[in-house]
């Protein structure tokens, strides 16, 4: 079972992987990732594609906008990893 600090970890790195200039220091865990990083949807899908791959799970599209925050990252992907 991976704990909150480690998906909190694997979703921003994640994150910068994709958008390197993002600078994982300055998020706002409660605001959406798209308005604080320059995001166009082929982006947010590799970045999803990323947590997935780093996690070994599959997200479904339906779940995608759960993935919409850094919060709501962590809290889905914590109810998938159980």
């Amino acid at each position: 079972m991976v704990d909150d600090t480690g998906i909190r970890a694997t979703v921003l790195a994640a994150l910068v992987s994709i958008a390197p200039d993002a600078g994982a220091a300055g998020f706002d865990f409660d605001r959406n990732i798209r308005d604080q990083v320059d995001f166009d949807s082929v982006d947010f899908l590799n970045f999803v594609l990323a947590i997935g791959a780093a996690l070994g799970i599959e997200v479904p599209e339906r779940d995608y906008p759960k993935l919409g925050t850094l919060t709501g990252c962590v809290t889905y992907l914590r109810a998938r990893l159980g």
